[in-house]
């Protein structure tokens, strides 16, 4: 076997064996990088709802997280913060909702997605939260809309079939 002959079998192999290693090694640093990519959006939107959260914390008096009626009727300087932090709210479930909600999600996105849903069920238990949602989604992205409305359904329901608690 001549040098050129060892070197073209060297070629086959490479070829046979070291093409198909390629691509799978390709295709499997790809979806590392789509699911990091995923993790990465995951955190900037949870850092988002934290700093929500800090805002309603500085807004406390609202009692957003404690109540779901304030126990006393809102002046309006109240109902202008509620307001405008609801607004806030609704912008961060639409980019959620537009860059994490698939139709088909993989196991990791729907793990991904249920944090939002819960997080969105959660507000659409309030009512004045469901009572805002139709001003709040004026201009929304139309999917967003009729998939939050029928969240907030659905909770609307779901409190209208809870038994009352009696003291």
């Amino acid at each position: 076997m001549t040098t050129l002959e060892a070197l073209e079998a060297l070629s086959y192999i490479v070829t046979v064996i070291g093409l198909p290693f390629a691509i799978w090694v390709f295709l499997k640093e790809q979806k590392k990088e789509r699911l990091n990519d995923d993790e990465e959006l995951y955190l900037q939107l949870s850092d988002e709802y934290s700093k929500f959260l800090r805002l309603v914390l500085d807004n406390a008096d609202l009692r957003l997280m404690t109540q779901a009626e304030p126990s006393t009727p809102y002046n309006p300087e109240q109902i202008e913060r509620r307001d405008v932090l609801f607004e806030i709210l609704i912008s961060i479930f639409e980019r959620a909702y537009i860059l994490v909600y698939e139709d088909e999600m993989s196991r990791q996105t729907a793990r991904l997605w249920q944090t939002w849903a819960d997080y969105m069920r959660y507000w659409c238990r309030r009512s004045d939260f469901r009572g805002l949602l139709p001003t709040l989604l004026e201009g929304e992205d139309p999917d967003f809309r009729r998939h939050i409305t029928a969240i907030a359904e659905e909770e609307a329901r779901s409190l209208k079939k809870a038994p009352t608690r009696s003291a």
